[in-house]
C-alpha cells in the first residue's frame, strides 16, 4: 500500500513538474505611457532652475538670495529662462556687508531687481548666445525680466556680459540644463541702473 501512495505522489509531481515547464504564449503588445506620467519623469530626471542652485555648493549664496527676494516661485514656473547665475565665488567680490545688507527684508525690492537682472525671458544654450553675438557683428543686447538690457560679446571664446553700469562679468560655464530653462555661470555679478 505504501509503495502505492509512494508511486502515486511521485507521478503527481511529475505530472506538476512538466506542466510548468511548458512556455505560456503571451502576444506582443506595447503599453502606451500616458503623457502625464512622462512629464512627470522628466520632471523628476532634470529639477528646474532652483532645483539645480539648490543641487550645487557653487550656488549657496544665490539661493539664500533668491529665497530672501520671495522669487523661489517664479523661478520654479515653466518658464522658460535663461539664468546669468553669479557664483558665490562672484557674490564675494562685491562690497563687504553688501550681500548681508541686500538679504535684510527692508532691502527685498533693491535684491529683486538684481536678481531678476539676471534673467532672460526665453531659453538660450550658448550656441545660440554665440550665435547672436556674431550675427550682430560682436555684440548683442538681451533684455532682462528687470527690464533693463545686458549686452553679450566674445572675448576669444569666452562670452562676456557688461551691465548698463560698465561692469563684465564672464560665463564660466555654460549651459547647465534645467526643465524650465538654462543656466550659465558667471563670475561677476551684474548690476542694473
Amino acid at each position: 500500500m505504501k509503495t502505492k501512495k509512494v508511486f502515486i505522489a511521485f507521478a503527481t509531481i511529475g505530472i506538476f513538474a512538466m506542466t510548468s515547464c511548458e512556455t505560456p504564449q503571451v502576444e506582443d503588445t506595447k503599453v502606451e505611457m500616458p503623457e502625464v506620467v512622462e512629464e512627470v519623469l522628466v520632471t523628476v530626471a532634470k529639477p528646474n532652475i532652483v532645483g539645480v542652485a539648490v543641487g550645487n555648493e557653487n550656488f549657496s549664496t544665490l539661493v539664500a538670495a533668491v529665497k530672501a527676494a520671495g522669487l523661489v516661485e517664479t523661478l520654479s514656473s515653466e518658464g522658460p529662462f535663461t539664468v546669468f547665475a553669479p557664483t558665490n565665488d562672484a557674490f564675494s567680490k562685491l562690497p563687504e556687508g553688501t550681500i548681508t545688507s541686500l538679504l535684510l527684508p527692508e532691502n527685498k525690492a533693491a535684491l529683486t531687481s538684481i536678481l531678476t537682472y539676471h534673467v532672460v525671458a526665453g531659453k538660450f544654450d550658448a550656441t545660440a548666445v554665440v550665435e547672436a553675438i556674431k550675427v550682430n557683428e560682436g555684440s548683442f543686447e538681451v533684455a532682462t525680466v528687470q527690464g533693463g538690457t545686458l549686452t553679450l560679446s566674445l572675448d576669444g571664446a569666452n562670452v562676456m556680459l557688461k551691465d548698463e553700469k560698465g561692469n563684465v562679468s564672464q560665463v564660466v560655464i555654460a549651459d547647465v540644463a534645467a526643465s524650465n530653462g538654462v543656466i550659465h555661470a558667471i563670475n561677476t555679478v551684474v548690476m542694473p541702473k
